[in-house]
């Protein structure tokens, strides 16, 4: 019975993404019921976007900002222009901010209210980042899901906690590891993971 509380509470509070998840869902059924599509291979579309396009997007963004000054610059000042420059149009409305990782601060993206993400550059938001322990943990006790990620910063890192709405989300500019002097964009862009771009990881060490 309590289920049934949570999702009628659910359908009721609502989110761009339950709206979204209904018209997915009856594409699905019709493709499916007309034999245009097997849904193993949908699911394979859905794991690449989720996995490789999405993310792929915001690696080139982050690597661009790595290598180009002046695209860094452009990105911080408004990151929804700058990455339509590279031709990631963003949904009407939709307002793209790019925060900085340095030694001193370390950024994180949240949204406490459902899971806005910025779709375009991150692709699919992992399962985690739309699930309650995380939207409310992730504002109270930010160290401690860092730690739960693997990642321990040092204790004069501050740590910022950025709440994404529907009209502003986030995108995090990890720090450069260090050892990738010379690389190219596209070398660079394998090493951004989509966590680091959420800050809830770091750029993959360079090998």
């Amino acid at each position: 019975m309590a289920e049934h509380d949570h999702d009628d509470h659910h359908h009721q509070h609502g989110s761009e993404l339950s709206e979204t998840q209904l018209r997915v869902r009856a594409l699905e059924t019709v493709l499916t019921e007309k034999g245009y599509i097997d849904p193993a291979a949908l699911d394979a579309i859905i794991e690449a976007y989720e996995t490789k396009v999405g993310p792929h997007n915001g690696a080139r963004v982050v690597a661009k900002a790595w290598s180009d000054p002046a695209f860094k610059h452009a990105l911080l000042e408004d990151a929804s222009k700058a990455v339509s420059s590279l031709g990631h149009e963003s949904r009407v409305g939709d307002h793209l901010v790019a925060v900085e990782n340095t030694p001193a601060l370390h950024n994180m993206i949240v949204c406490t209210l459902c899971s806005c993400y910025p779709w375009e550059v991150l692709g699919l938001p992992p399962v985690w980042y739309k699930a309650a322990p995380y939207r409310s943990r992730a504002v109270k006790d930010p160290r401690g899901v860092l730690a739960d990620f693997g990642i321990t910063l040092p204790k004069d890192t501050e740590i910022r906690v950025w709440d994404s709405t529907a009209e502003t989300r986030f995108i995090v500019l990890p720090m450069r590891p260090a050892g990738t002097e010379g690389w190219s964009e596209e070398k660079l862009a394998e090493i951004v993971t989509r966590d680091s771009m959420i800050g809830t990881g770091l750029p993959k060490a360079p090998k």
